[in-house]
């Protein structure tokens, strides 16, 4: 278990540190118009950090002991499924705690 207060500097450097990264970014470019494909392949940084977030909580579910989990594994498919059938960011995070819960439920 971590200290409190070694959480808090942690949490508080990792902010400052991704605020100077995105501020020195932001700052280098100024007003400069970016190319096209730069600007494509920006639009994808949230969609790409999402799944890498949470595709070691699905592989190695802390609840589980590091175990893998069906309930997880459906979540996440079902999750992947309707975000890409519908495109729809809303509905796939609805559809995946649903599936995640419906089948905790049902497994116990």
């Amino acid at each position: 278990m971590i200290d409190l207060s070694n959480l808090w500097i942690v949490i508080i450097s990792l902010g400052i540190g991704s605020f100077g990264l995105r501020f020195l970014f932001l700052g280098l470019i100024g007003n400069r118009v970016l190319p096209p494909f730069v600007l494509r392949h920006l639009r994808y940084t949230a969609v790409a950090v999402l799944p890498a977030l949470v595709t070691p909580l699905v592989l190695w579910p802390q609840a589980t002991g590091g175990e893998p989990d069906p309930a997880r594994m459906a979540a996440a498919l079902a999750t992947l499924a309707v975000g890409v059938l519908t495109r729809s960011v809303i509905g796939a995070i609805l559809t995946g705690g649903v599936v995640l819960y419906g089948m905790l439920y049902l497994l116990g």
